[in-house]
């Protein structure tokens, strides 16, 4: 038998399945591998749970009064009735297995043990604290207090959301860009590298909060001062890793590259750059995860809005219901930010997608 014709028999032999548990696309199976009815009963056992986070929210009757239980107890009803709209249409949508409809039906059912999760532990989080009150208040506070402080102190959060990303974008773009700059020209001239390799491996293992007093002493305002130990921050993992990455290039590029008649500023721009930009992702994921520590420090000494400044307010005043919104404010932050990074990382390193292990 053929290569073709054991092809053509496959569909009628596996029912449509491929052995991998995939799908043909004329066949029963979704392109996530996973079987409809199974799907189905993930997706209705996680609207039951959540729909069950709505009914021990409204129905047991609070151990202290809290304003936001009505609405809270709204939001996790819709939440359910979503879940529950999703769950037959995620099996009665045949997507074609390359389309973005297909994406979607698979990211969606992947998520859904992160669902059933989130709904249990919500659950619990609202018997230990508002239907219980076995936690000791105020350091503990029920999910519909972040709820209240979300309706309640929005344009601050707002505010001080805006002025932290303007922050953060700022120090880690000014970091950034003399981190690269810095690493090309160390891993491309040993006169850079002499002079300034000792310099980066002095103040490269001191944290950037460590530079505190000079920076708000030597800088005429603190939200320059708090732009430089974010760009201090990112800028020296970003400096290490471009370094190293241009360091690592193959020479044979650079004399293939010659041997065209490639100038200098084309083996730098064309040959040295473009094959260490893995390394500068990597150093840019550091950066990130850095900047962020630092500008909670800074934001907390220095300026007068930000979700740093935000967090030592609420802590000085015991809103810790405040606090634990603006945490979480922060995570989505820096969750939103590295998943923008991962993009734009996907976009510019597609052509080196099979050289890599992504």
């Amino acid at each position: 038998m053929s290569v073709n014709d054991t092809a053509a028999a496959l569909p009628a032999v596996n029912g449509g399945a491929l052995p991998g548990g995939g799908a043909l696309p004329g066949g029963g199976a979704l392109p996530d591998g996973g079987l409809p009815a199974g799907r189905l009963l993930r997706f209705s056992a996680a609207a039951l749970l959540w729909l069950l986070a709505a009914g021990v929210t409204a129905l047991w009757p609070d151990a202290e009064e809290w304003e936001r239980t009505g609405e809270f107890a709204s939001l996790l009803v819709v939440a359910a009735g979503l879940l529950a709209l999703a769950a037959p249409l995620s099996t009665a949508i045949r997507p074609t297995p390359r389309g973005r409809l297909a994406s979607a039906v698979a990211g969606l059912s992947a998520a859904v043990p992160w669902l059933i999760a989130l709904a249990l532990a919500l659950t619990g989080w609202e018997i230990l604290t508002a239907k219980l009150g076995l936690l000791p208040r105020p350091f503990f506070v029920p999910p519909q207090a972040l709820l209240e402080v979300y309706l309640d102190d929005w344009p601050r959060l707002l505010d001080c959301f805006a002025a932290s990303l303007k922050l953060l974008v700022t120090g880690f773009a000014v970091g950034s860009v003399l981190g690269v700059v810095t690493g090309v020209a160390i891993g491309w001239s040993r006169a850079v590298g002499y002079w300034v390799h000792p310099v980066l491996r002095l103040i490269g293992p001191l944290p950037a909060t460590a530079w505190l007093p000079i920076a708000f002493f030597a800088f005429p305002t603190s939200w320059s001062a708090s732009v430089f130990l974010i760009a201090l921050a990112s800028g020296v993992p970003v400096t290490v890793l471009t370094w190293s990455g241009v360091a690592g290039v193959n020479s044979a590029y650079y004399d293939i590259a010659r041997t065209l008649g490639a100038s200098q500023r084309f083996l730098v721009l064309k040959v040295a750059v473009p094959a260490a930009m893995p390394h500068v992702f990597v150093g840019l994921f550091m950066g990130l995860g850095a900047s962020f520590a630092v500008l909670v420090v800074a934001e907390m000494l220095g300026v007068k809005s930000g979700v740093g400044w935000y967090l030592q307010w609420a802590q000085g005043w015991a809103a810790y219901g405040n606090m634990y919104a603006a945490l979480l404010v922060m995570a989505l932050l820096c969750s939103g930010l590295v998943a923008l990074l991962f993009r734009v990382r996907d976009r510019l390193l597609a052509w080196q997608k099979g050289m890599l292990k992504w």
